[in-house]
């Protein structure tokens, strides 16, 4: 990932992010793990949903952050 221009995590999508989805795997991740899934505006509820799916907790947050404060 080009820490000057990120991109979207969604597989074959090169649009630039612009949401940042923060999550974790509660089964392997201790709660102060955290895990950064960028996102375009095309992706970002494709990726929150499938994650959300696996009952991760996770936040969606409007930017690009590193997940140092998110999802609990």
């Amino acid at each position: 990932m080009d820490p000057i221009a990120p991109t979207c995590a969604r597989a074959g999508c090169r649009a630039s992010a612009t949401w940042s989805v923060v999550w974790r795997n509660p089964k392997i991740h201790f709660a102060d793990r955290r895990k950064v899934w960028l996102a375009c505006d095309e992706h970002v509820s494709y990726l929150r949903e499938f994650l959300a799916s696996r009952s991760f907790p996770l936040e969606v947050v409007e930017g690009v952050t590193d997940g140092a404060q998110g999802a609990s």
